[in-house]
């Protein structure tokens, strides 16, 4: 975390969330916002469908009464949009923005093009209003936001930058340690040099102010996308490397979820979550799979994320740390 935290525009809260729901960004309505032109209170990112009513209580008060205009999403996946729903259902005049090239998917709901089933991770079914085209600008507190595509992470992916205070929200393209999986590598689609493309565009930005996917805001934009730059090289060089990376943070991911889990249980799921199956294939396809996810336990064990502990009339259960 920056020892100097660096200020934020008017009427724009950080909500900052941990690793199960992504941070969500609350903009206020200022006097005169008309939500016919687009403008009123607005939230960018919505969370963990299991943090939704978390979400939902936070939003409300951070909103302190007044009626939630626009939901933006800077991507689909489920730590971003869980708690659109929710959102909807408590407003349900909203307005919900999305990154473009998944409006389709959405409105036909199909799981499989949305990465749920493939993550093995849930998201209720929501409704879209349209989307947030790179180029254009989006006007959240009474300032223009610039839209810019963000590929890497997530192909369709944005980010939105304020120049006047050079206030980058960054999503899961740079955190003050790194940056988020790149799924497309999972799916054996190359997208390491999206993922430079885009730290290029933030470093061309010069953000004063970087609001991360996850994580606490920080205000020095060089040494994160320096790390971010060495992690990536060391994926470019090591392939597998990223691979056993990703395995890991979809197991964590859902053991946060879960809280505890019997192995058999996570074995079975295992055996269900498509992207494992990918994974698996692809690098480490010499061991078997329950040798695979074994090594995966032990390393997550090793590392404090997680513990391993006999349970009365169960095989060992994986707990959350």
């Amino acid at each position: 975390m920056s020892d100097c935290l660096p200020s934020l525009p008017p009427g724009m809260t950080v909500l900052e969330r941990g690793w199960l729901s992504a941070n969500n960004i609350v903009f206020a309505a200022l006097p005169g916002d008309r939500d016919s032109d687009g403008e009123g209170a607005a939230v960018v990112d919505t969370g963990y469908v299991a943090h939704a009513p978390q979400t939902l209580a936070l939003v409300e008060a951070a909103l302190q009464g007044a009626p939630l205009a626009r939901i933006l999403n800077t991507h689909l996946h489920s730590d971003h949009c869980g708690g659109n729903a929710a959102l909807q259902a408590a407003y349900p005049q909203v307005q919900t923005w999305i990154a473009p090239g998944q409006a389709d998917q959405v409105r036909a709901w199909d799981e499989a093009a949305l990465s749920y089933r493939a993550t093995g991770q849930e998201c209720p079914r929501f409704a879209v209003t349209g989307v947030l085209q790179p180029g254009g600008t989006v006007r959240l507190s009474g300032r223009d936001w610039q839209v810019h595509a963000a590929p890497g992470h997530d192909p369709h992916s944005i980010i939105l930058f304020e120049p006047a205070s050079r206030t980058l929200i960054s999503a899961d393209a740079l955190w003050e340690n790194g940056f988020g999986v790149v799924f497309p590598e999972i799916e054996g689609l190359a997208a390491f040099d999206e993922v430079a493309a885009t730290l290029d565009v933030i470093e061309r930005l010069q953000p004063l102010a970087v609001v991360p996917g996850h994580g606490s805001v920080f205000a020095d934009a060089g040494p994160a996308l320096a790390t971010a730059r060495r992690r990536l090289d060391g994926f470019v060089r090591s392939p597998e490397r990223h691979a056993g990376y990703a395995a890991k943070v979809l197991l964590k991911y859902k053991l946060l979820e879960w809280q505890g889990i019997a192995l058999p249980a996570l074995q079975d799921w295992v055996q269900r979550t498509p992207y494992f199956g990918l994974l698996h294939r692809r690098y480490f396809a010499d061991q078997g799979l329950h040798q695979w996810l074994d090594g995966l336990i032990d390393g997550l064990v090793a590392s404090g994320a997680a513990l391993r502990q006999p349970v009365p009339g169960n095989p060992d259960m994986l707990l959350n740390l």
